[in-house]
């Protein structure tokens, strides 16, 4: 699991991801959005995949996107151009349907067509995949034997929390091969452990939930202390403060999905100063 994962010095270097979806794409509004009216929304990603793009070639991060092929079918150009920019392209689904809602030969359709489609548009391998909603559990674990039957080597699916909505808190923390005799490897979001503890250190709504000064120190703990790469995501509609506002959900749904949204760029402003960044193949493959 060499890869680049430790840069000059001591420094370690983590991985970087992005989630390409919109705000209409994400699990808590699956009942609000029919995903067959997709089209007919206002979709502002390429707006933010371009301040995204922007940002990390400012701080000349190289990094991981793990995109829907719904998004890539409609945006060919927005995928050649972060290809283009030297970052990896994995695979987020095609229709952001929780795997944990699919039985095995839907999944495993899924995963080889979108791979597929991927491949096609961006003109290279894609390696990585990362379920919707983080929804590869203990009652689901036969996905990574369909996954590297389909020709990837990672997965990056699961939590090692406890969540209403996901989540595997037994799972091992860091990087593993869940297979045995294999290289696959499963690369759980990295956690921390405060006053015993488990916590999420690896971005989403907790990093906008927490002050940034918490989040720094996690991550800071994991690289320092325990000498392990940290993986942090976050979504590009978490920079968007514009993005049309949604009625008629719950307050925890409401509270989660627009929490500090006007801090997020900022953050990772700071975040991406702070840390060294690098591709997720980089990373955590030899």
């Amino acid at each position: 699991m060499s890869g680049d994962s430790v840069t000059s010095g001591s420094a370690i270097t983590n991985a970087m991801t992005i989630d390409v979806e919109d705000y209409f794409h994400v699990s808590a509004f699956e009942h609000h959005f029919d995903r067959f009216r997709w089209d007919e929304q206002e979709c502002r990603l390429e707006r933010n995949m371009g301040i995204i793009l922007e940002l990390l070639a400012h701080h000349r991060i190289e990094a991981t996107f793990f995109t829907l092929g719904w998004v890539a079918e409609r945006y060919p150009g927005l995928i050649r151009a972060l290809v283009d920019a030297g970052h990896e392209l994995a695979c987020h689904s095609y229709w952001h349907r929780r795997a944990s809602n699919q039985n095995r030969t839907e999944f495993m359709e899924e995963i080889i067509d979108t791979k597929k489609l991927l491949e096609d548009i961006g003109g290279i391998a894609v390696l990585g995949y990362r379920a919707p909603s983080y929804s590869i559990g203990a009652d689901n674990l036969w996905a990574h034997e369909e996954l590297q039957r389909a020709g990837y080597r990672y997965s990056s699916s699961i939590y090692p929390i406890s969540h209403d909505h996901y989540g595997m808190p037994s799972a091992p923390r860091f990087a593993y091969r869940p297979i045995a005799d294999s290289e696959f490897l499963e690369i759980p979001i990295t956690t921390s452990y405060v006053l015993n503890r488990r916590l999420p250190a690896g971005g989403g709504g907790y990093f906008r939930f927490f002050p940034y000064a918490f989040s720094r120190a996690m991550l800071r703990k994991v690289n320092n202390k325990e000498q392990q790469p940290g993986i942090f995501y976050f979504h590009p509609w978490e920079i968007d403060p514009g993005q049309p506002r949604q009625h008629g959900i719950g307050f925890k749904t409401r509270f989660r999905h627009y929490l500090n949204l006007h801090h997020t760029e900022k953050r990772l402003n700071r975040l991406f100063s702070d840390f060294h960044w690098g591709r997720m193949d980089r990373v955590f493959l030899s």
